[in-house]
């Protein structure tokens, strides 16, 4: 799936669109590179978002195509 969906499904970035922006600025990392709004997610991998000063770091655990709100928290874990 790509990066920008799954930021968007997960509700870690509320839309599509300001998830692709981050990607541009450089500002969302996989495993540790840059990556862009395309870049494949699988499971296992590591997610770095910097809001700000602020930065999440979150384990993808699982990825689906549609998810509930109350549900969207079980598809990644915090580090």
């Amino acid at each position: 799936m790509r990066l920008d969906k799954y930021l968007k499904i997960s509700r870690l970035i509320k839309r599509r669109t300001v998830a692709n922006e981050a990607c541009d600025a450089g500002r969302v990392l996989v495993n540790g590179k840059t990556a862009k709004a395309s870049v494949n997610v699988k499971v296992g991998d590591v997610i770095e978002i910097q809001f700000g000063t602020k930065s999440v770091k979150v384990e993808v655990l699982d990825i689906q195509e549609t998810m509930k709100k109350d549900e969207a928290k079980e598809l990644y874990r915090y580090l």
